[in-house]
């Protein structure tokens, strides 16, 4: 197990970790959480061993192999498959050693080394890399290009499949989801709940913590604290952790000013000067309890908006696309007919490279449509934030230089375009004092996106267009834009891998998918379905393709089956089926019974704690009423996973 004990930590002059205690237990997912600069990144290079205590005792077991995603760009000429396969280490090292055995002749160490191998699983290693590749969004023809073809986000993928493709006890994740897809990020999710080492996770994603975590650790004012439970829980207990704080610190002050008025009142008389200086030391020796200092949480609002054209456009017959160096047009969605009105709240959903960011890009007026109309309302304002915005910044202004260039352009009047009042509004957006002068380019990536957000929110825009705005906000910034998003009088279109943030914004859903764009009849729960098995249609696809002609002939080769034999394999399917799903029949049988004892339990107890009991008898219905809560809240989560399991069997049927 990993344990802290008294663990102090610096960086620089600044501590950290201030004598921290934690243990992490073999086979444990742990949620890493706190406040930006808190000193998560610290005590990941702590885990690391790229830091080394200052004091207390650090220990992590010397045979553990440990994982991470390394942050530099990879720059090489390899194939994507040969990149990631080159992160298990071991198999690379025994590939090495074969070939230099068999250069040598030596027999013996061949026969070993091939032994060695298939302990190391090279049998299957490069379609376990493969996998990993598609399974984080690639498409099968990108499997051999090189790496150097592909762009730094795509980079960063192949960076994270490398490391899930090291075998590993400890596997460090930062930040892992800022470069994925909603696709990729349920891939992924998926992957992590199979992993059976410990597991160490840095996220702002709070349905991807809750997803893959069972454990909580806090970093606060140089604290260490562990939660049992995901981040959904921490959040419960953190809170009720707070008011029983604040309760008991309140006991003592009125305990201490209870104490502190006798010493007032006797302190001068001789007949009571020893219960005052009794009473003196009592307090000298009261271990004092710190209130709780609410945290100064971000929060900001949107501009009321001008005017709100109704419709906000109209997309008419559109297809949308771009056009190559030599004048080709290569077209991504065709027969786009769409309506945008106010006050609606969207969100965009579809696999990668469907072409979400194609449909808000010519919305946005970056590109213009192949085809058909785009038909925009008067008075039409877009607010635009795009996946690449941060590097529209200029890094060596700093924010109020980009606000005052703002506020010229868009031809704010002289009063408010004043240096104190842009002072003003950036310190809303928790810019202030010397960080107004502060140049962008040594900002870090959540604070150029709470800029970009400043940005927009001063041009008043009536259509906001967000593709992936989270991708650097940590989770009080990103509930401070659900909350301003939820307020916001014009209208939202959404692109987001934030489930949080699509669920709490979001009334509609459309779907770009196949070339097509339309509505998505459904929640988040049903598109996730939708995509698992879009890419079990691709995965399909992509085996037929490699087929080819060649499997044609062989099929035009092949003698045609009896109907006998065809009845025959398709009873035979049927019965394997059968046996396959039968164990999960049988066990879900017994949760629908065990579900409608405890529900007639749980409505019993229910109605008897609505009448007048003793004491003692409401204690213990209370009690049986949280176990039969508990037990079914079990119960149901089996009886889904049951569910999913028969589907994806009957779908390999």
């Amino acid at each position: 197990m990993i344990t802290l004990k008294n663990v102090t930590l610096r960086r620089g002059a600044r501590v950290v970790l201030d004598g921290v205690s934690a243990t992490i237990n073999p086979g444990e997912h742990v949620g890493l959480v706190g406040r930006n600069g808190a000193g998560k990144s610290s005590l990941f290079a702590l885990l690391a061993g790229h830091l080394h205590e200052d004091g207390g005792e650090f220990f992590i077991p010397p045979q553990w192999c440990m994982a991470q995603v390394a942050q530099e760009m990879p720059e090489t000429d390899e194939s994507a498959s040969a990149f990631v396969l080159a992160g298990d280490e071991r198999l690379a090292r025994l590939q090495q050693q074969l070939a230099a055995a068999q250069h040598e002749g030596d027999g013996m160490a061949i026969a070993q080394l091939h032994a060695d191998l298939a302990d190391a699983g090279s049998h299957d290693a490069l379609a376990r890399a493969q996998a990993l590749i598609l399974g984080l969004g690639f498409a099968p023809a990108q499997l051999e290009q090189p790496v150097n073809s592909f762009s730094g986000g795509w980079r960063m993928r192949l960076q994270l499949a490398r490391a899930l493709m090291s075998p590993s006890d400890l596997l460090l994740l930062d930040e892992p989801t800022n470069h994925l897809d909603l696709d990729a990020l349920v891939w992924l999710e998926a992957w992590l709940k199979r992993y059976a080492g410990t597991l160490i996770v840095i996220s702002h994603d709070r349905e991807f913590l809750d997803a893959v975590t069972g454990v909580t650790l806090h970093i606060e004012n140089a604290q260490l604290t562990r939660y049992g439970g995901n981040y959904s829980r921490f959040e419960e207990l953190r809170a009720q952790q707070l008011v029983l704080q604040q309760a008991a610190y309140e006991r003592q002050q009125e305990k201490i000013a209870h104490l502190q008025s006798f010493i007032d009142r006797f302190k001068a008389k001789a007949t009571k000067a020893r219960q005052a200086q009794s009473r003196v030391k009592q307090i000298e020796r009261m271990e004092r309890l710190a209130p709780v200092l609410a945290s100064a949480d971000f929060t900001f609002t949107f501009r009321e908006p001008a005017s709100l054209p109704n419709p906000m456009l109209a997309i008419t017959d559109a297809s949308f696309g771009y056009v190559q160096e030599d004048g080709a047009q290569t077209v991504i969605l065709r027969g786009v007919s769409r309506s945008v009105l106010a006050g609606q709240r969207i969100g965009i959903l579809g696999a990668n490279g469907q072409g979400k960011s194609t449909l808000v890009k010519t919305i946005a007026r970056e590109m213009a449509p192949l085809a058909g109309k785009v038909t925009e309302g008067k008075g039409l304002t877009i607010g635009y934030f795009a996946q690449q915005e941060l590097d529209v910044l200029r890094p060596g202004e700093n924010p109020l230089e980009h606000m005052v260039r703002l506020a010229r352009d868009t031809g704010a009047d002289a009063a408010a375009s004043r240096e104190q009042e842009l002072r003003n509004y950036l310190g809303s957006f928790n810019f202030s004092g010397d960080m107004v002068r502060q140049a962008v380019g040594s900002m870090s990536g959540g604070e150029k996106a709470r800029l970009v957000l400043a940005m927009i929110v001063w041009q008043r825009p009536n259509l906001l267009l967000l593709d992936e705005p989270t991708n650097h906000l940590d989770l009080a910034t990103r509930e401070a834009l659900a909350m301003a998003l939820q307020d916001f009088d014009g209208t939202v279109m959404l692109v987001s891998h934030d489930r949080a943030l699509l669920r709490s914004v979001c009334e509609d859903f459309w779907l770009v998918g196949r070339g097509q764009v339309g509505p998505f009849d459904g929640d988040l729960d049903d598109y996730q379905r939708y995509l698992l098995e879009e890419s079990r249609r691709l995965r399909e696809a992509a085996r037929a393709a490699e087929a080819g002609p060649a499997g044609d002939s062989a099929a035009e080769r092949a003698p045609a089956a009896s109907g006998r034999e065809q009845r025959k394999a398709s009873a035979q399917a049927r019965q394997q089926l059968a046996e396959k799903t039968r164990p999960l029949r049988r066990e879900l049988e017994k949760i629908d019974a065990r579900l409608a004892q405890l529900s007639a339990e749980k409505e019993e107890l229910e109605q008897r704690l609505a009448t007048p009991l003793p004491p003692a008898e409401i204690a213990d219905c209370g009690r049986r009423l949280k176990a039969c809560s508990d037990e079914i809240e079990q119960l149901e989560e089996r009886w889904l996973e049951l569910g999913e399991a028969l589907e994806a069997l009957q779908g390999q049927a």
